[in-house]
């Protein structure tokens, strides 16, 4: 069988930590160049599946193909833009350190960088903006320049698949636009790019695919098709609220402005 079609390919994964599992008999198959919006509420599962797709968690059961082959074989052509507060942002380094770390992979064992790597370096930092920001330490920016930081960083590894957790939460508006500006030059360069998030209008306007999770794959295809009432009850549960003209999503970690209306 073949698995060449697809960028990213999961089978009947099982992910967790010791003797508890989080993610459970976790099946689906991403196109290559698609945008998918991973959604669920807190706890629900999505930063463990973005540890595992890049080899941060080993799996308990199941196989995921890259281009076909299995995790690890590729693991330079993933990049991964964890949570802000899962960065030590006290950590000494320049923001232009923090994007020739994206480099690494492409660099010899002497992790000597060559001018291809600093053009690289460069062009990443100007496209998010922040090239006036490179001699400055990470821990001095605010949270959106750092997010923007690690962005950059993610675009100098070059990737094929990007994954991004939570990037819209607790940032300003203008590194919001930054970020979307990006997915949209990433689909440009058929880049498939994996976003979690909260907020269900994003998803649903500007993501090709949506993966809907709570501790197992609820619904995964178009968001017209995967917010459904239906699915999204099985998804939240009591943070989901009936209207008389519809339905309005109402997830604790999420603004008034996240909030979604599902209209019958």
């Amino acid at each position: 069988m073949s698995h060449t079609p697809h960028r990213l390919e999961l089978q009947n994964i099982n992910i967790g930590y010791g003797d508890k599992i989080v993610l459970r008999e976790l099946s689906f198959q991403v196109p290559h160049g698609s945008r998918v919006a991973v959604v669920g509420p807190n706890g629900a599962g999505k930063s463990t599946l973005f540890k595992a797709l890049v080899g941060l968690l080993p799996l308990q059961q199941g196989n995921i193909f890259i281009h076909g082959e299995a995790l690890g074989l590729h693991q330079d052509c993933v990049a991964y833009v964890p949570q802000r507060e899962e960065v030590d942002w006290r950590f000494p380094v320049t923001v232009e350190d923090v994007v020739m770390m994206g480099r690494f992979a492409q660099m010899g064992w002497l992790k000597r960088a060559t001018s291809r790597d600093r053009d690289a370096v460069q062009k990443s930092l100007m496209q998010m903006g922040i090239a006036d920001l490179a001699e400055q330490s990470i821990g001095q920016l605010s949270g959106g320049q750092q997010q923007r930081a690690f962005l950059a960083r993610a675009i100098a590894q070059e990737p094929h698949i990007l994954l991004m957790d939570e990037p819209f939460t607790g940032v300003d508006v203008t590194t919001q636009e930054a970020t979307l500006r990006l997915l949209d030059h990433l689909q440009e360069k058929k880049v498939t790019a994996i976003v979690s998030t909260h907020d269900l209008n994003l998803a649903s306007s500007r993501f090709d695919l949506a993966l809907l999770l709570n501790h197992r794959l609820i619904a995964f295809g178009a968001p017209r098709e995967v917010f459904t009432k239906e699915n999204l009850a099985q998804a939240f549960g009591n943070s989901l609220l009936v209207m008389e003209n519809g339905m309005m999503l109402v997830d604790e970690c999420c603004p008034p402005d996240e909030q979604f209306t599902i209209n019958d």
